[in-house]
């Protein structure tokens, strides 16, 4: 049985960050294989992420991890791959949980989930199938408010449709906590151990110290809270 990591590309700044990533990956499993998709060089960044639907269909691995490039591997990830291997899909909730902000989703409380840490088995073909159907068919756009009160629009996500797809699933995907995907512009907070940071910024030299006391047989959970700059 195949286990191992996918990327997928486009652009020089997602080459550097992958780079940090595989690197990463490297250190902290050196047994598992990765596999990277480079889109064509003038793929638009937007729409860019809706191949992101594909991933199954471009793993060759039948137990994968996908990986956003800016993301940095910090502690092993065998309990993400278990989790999959028993549900089909292991992922977080995204740091916006609520699918409705998607201009062609129900206005209701699904859920929307973060693509960017995404661990799956071939059992879950059908929910990749149709997240690959509805990413041509979901107005994915987003409208936005920044602080300062302007306005905004996000013409693509590839997130829109698979909250979808999950939501029209038969089985529900196994939810991991946001140390799995953690979001520093968004997550301030965190107890225990990170497993994956998901940053084009590079993770502060504490986080390591602290996994590495995790790692020690009388660890003891604790909240801790970062240092914003």
């Amino acid at each position: 049985m195949s286990r191992g990591v996918l990327y997928m590309v486009w652009g020089e700044k997602a080459e550097r960050a992958m780079a940090r990533s595989i690197a990463s990956l490297k250190e902290i499993h050196p047994e598992l294989p990765h596999e990277v998709v480079r889109l064509p060089p003038d793929t638009d960044g937007m729409k860019g992420l809706l191949e992101k639907s594909r991933m199954m269909q471009l793993s060759p691995f039948e137990e994968t991890l996908f990986l956003d490039c800016d993301t940095v591997v910090l502690d092993r990830l065998d309990y993400g791959f278990e989790q999959a291997l028993r549900h089909g899909v292991a992922c977080s909730i995204c740091e916006c949980p609520w699918a409705r902000r998607y201009r062609g989703l129900p206005k209701d409380d699904g859920i929307e989930y973060n693509t960017g840490v995404l661990f799956f088995h071939r059992s879950a073909a059908s929910l990749f199938h149709r997240w690959h159907e509805l990413v041509t068919e979901v107005d994915s756009a987003i409208d936005f408010v920044l602080p300062n009160g302007q306005r905004g629009v996000m013409p693509f996500n590839d997130q829109g449709a698979f909250a979808k797809a999950v939501a029209e699933w038969s089985t529900p995907p196994f939810v991991l906590p946001l140390n799995w995907n953690f979001r520093p512009i968004w997550h301030w907070t965190f107890f225990g151990p990170i497993k994956v940071w998901h940053d084009y910024s590079d993770p502060p030299s504490q986080l390591k110290q602290l996994n590495a006391y995790y790692h020690g047989p009388d660890a003891v959970v604790q909240f801790h809270s970062q240092v914003r700059k």
